[in-house]
């Protein structure tokens, strides 16, 4: 069933942008329309699947899907993370001891350079990341 949506869901996506890519406004061919990115229709094959969205002066914007915890990790550069539907825990160490945040649908987690953390999903959930780009 969930593969069966995601390939909906895929074939609605580029047709529309299929679509969208002849209409230009003004002369500028390398401008493409604004695009709507329906986060409900995304369901990733595997855990933290990622639709990249774009890439904004060295910071990727990433719409993740998954159903299971990432892992301990520790960014290169600052991390915006922000569940869009469903909750997670972000649990996370400071000075050797480990806390955790319950984020629940909007919340804004902002994690700095250096501050070691896990996402651990209850259920499936969808989650817009903005990151360093290639950062893990």
């Amino acid at each position: 069933m969930r593969f069966e949506r995601s390939v909906q869901w895929l074939r609605r996506f580029v047709g529309r942008k299929t679509a969208a890519s002849a209409y230009r406004i003004g002369n500028a061919a390398s401008h493409r329309p604004m695009r709507k990115i329906d986060p409900q229709g995304f369901i990733g094959q595997q855990a933290w699947q990622a639709l990249h969205i774009d890439t904004i002066e060295g910071a990727t914007v990433r719409l993740h899907w998954t159903d299971r915890p990432y892992r301990w990790h520790v960014n290169d550069g600052a991390e915006v993370f922000v569940p869009l539907d469903g909750s997670v825990t972000m649990r996370y160490r400071r000075n050797g001891q480990e806390h955790a945040l319950l984020l629940n649908p909007g919340d804004i987690c902002h994690a700095e350079v250096g501050d070691e953390h896990v996402a651990e999903p209850h259920g499936a959930v969808r989650i817009l990341v903005i990151e360093k780009a290639g950062s893990v």
